[in-house]
């Protein structure tokens, strides 16, 4: 069976937590539950027709005086690069996070996911930024962790291009 690590990666409470208990479960909690360190779930999907787990590392959110420890990225086949719809902060933290990421490790397959899509009447970040980004050849898709509206879809669709680019561990 191919097995795939994915980081959860972004700014705190953007939802990477609720997004992977979403997936991995089918449950949303309103509470919130800071990350410490890193927090490990797993999932078998089927991808075409092929079992693939996907090693979910759910990452502590970024702050502003402690960004994330890329070392934690050691391994890994692709991730996810959560923002918050209602914080335009979080647009710009994820970008500086994938630069980061992409100078000391390389490029990854990653997907842009804007949670919160469930309040989008009140966001903040602009179709504007994300359609720059998409030009940039970024995926971006709006997710809604507490709905589950995009959720399996993102993960699915990641690991659908994990595989595509060759990749048989």
């Amino acid at each position: 069976m191919v097995k795939k690590k994915i980081c959860m990666l972004g700014y705190y409470g953007v939802g990477k937590t609720s997004l992977v208990s979403q997936f991995v479960s089918s449950m949303f909690s309103e509470k919130y539950h800071t990350t410490v360190g890193v927090k490990i779930d797993k999932k078998v999907l089927d991808v075409d027709g092929r079992p693939v787990t996907l090693m979910l590392w759910d990452l502590a959110g970024e702050e502003d005086d402690a960004p994330v420890k890329l070392s934690m990225l050691s391994g890994a086949s692709g991730y996810l690069l959560v923002i918050d719809g209602l914080r335009s902060k979080t647009l710009s933290a994820a970008v500086g996070i994938h630069e980061r990421l992409e100078a000391e490790i390389g490029r990854l397959p990653f997907l842009l996911l804007v949670n919160k899509v469930d309040e989008r009447a009140n966001w903040e970040v602009q179709d504007a930024d994300l359609s720059d980004l998409r030009r940039r050849g970024w995926t971006v898709l709006a997710t809604s962790a507490k709905s589950g509206e995009n959720v399996q879809e993102a993960f699915l669709q990641l690991a659908t291009e994990l595989l595509k680019d060759g990749e048989s561990d």
